[in-house]
């Protein structure tokens, strides 16, 4: 695809502030897909795109928290290859949806997205209560939530905004363990499901390259810049603000 200068920086922009957003309260999909699709990119490609655009961003926080991901060893072992198996599957998935009937979805995912940005804190709130209540324990791990996370797993191949808030309400509700331990694990799991899926959109020929490696870049400098400017912005204003930009975009393409 050809695109303009114009175009290009609305792109780079975008994955800048998505970056940056990520970093400070998270729902940076909701910045980015719109403006892909606002340049011309189809549904499909833009969605493909951006997944494989993500990756820097979940490696880094998957690699901030990796003291605490090397301590659950055991859970690792089951839930991340079944996390993988999801992302695989949730992309061909979306390989073999029409352009025209994904394009008809996009206005109710990008509102789940939202509404899944918006319960976030809620449910951190509730996880840190019942881990109060409730000490950790091995016994805690269940085998059932494999399944959960497969389920969770095939969402995020298949469109990915709001995964992380999906994975860990799983893993509430399927373990007993410290919202920071459970946080580590759902990023690693949120990784393998956005790295499983891009591997497997590589071979799609779907993927707008001239954009990707723009958005690697940017949104490594967002993400840089969020971290400075943590504290300084509430989180908890920077995320309505955000569910409130999704619910508009959901709006139009609604209209549309």
């Amino acid at each position: 695809m050809e695109f303009t200068w114009l175009q290009y920086l609305l792109v780079g922009l975008a994955a800048l502030a998505a970056g940056a957003v990520n970093a400070l309260a998270g729902g940076g999909t909701l910045i980015t897909f719109p403006i892909l699709t606002a340049v011309g990119i189809p549904a499909v490609a833009a969605n493909v795109t951006n997944t494989v655009a993500l990756c820097p961003g979940y490696f880094g926080a998957t690699w901030a928290q990796w003291k605490e991901i090397k301590e659950q060893r055991g859970r690792a072992a089951l839930l991340l290859p079944v996390s993988a198996l999801g992302g695989i599957i949730g992309g061909l998935l979306l390989l073999n949806t029409g352009e025209r009937a994904f394009r008809d979805l996009v206005p109710y995912l990008i509102l789940l997205a939202s509404l899944l940005l918006a319960v976030g804190e809620p449910l951190k709130a509730w996880l840190a209560r019942r881990a109060s209540q409730r000490p950790s324990s091995p016994r805690s791990h269940h085998f059932w939530s494999a399944g959960l996370v497969l389920l969770a797993a095939i969402y995020g191949g298949y469109f990915g905004a709001g995964l992380s808030v999906i994975v860990l309400a799983v893993l509430g509700l399927a373990l007993t363990d410290s919202l920071t331990r459970l946080n580590a694990l759902k990023q690693a799991i949120a990784f393998s499901v956005n790295i499983a899926a891009a591997i497997y959109f590589l071979f799609s020929g779907s993927v707008v390259w001239q954009v990707v490696l723009l958005m690697w870049v940017c949104s490594l400098i967002g993400g840089a810049l969020g971290g400075k400017l943590a504290g300084r912005i509430p989180a908890p204003t920077l995320r309505w603000t955000v569910v409130c930009i999704g619910v508009a975009v959901s709006v139009i393409y609604f209209l549309r």
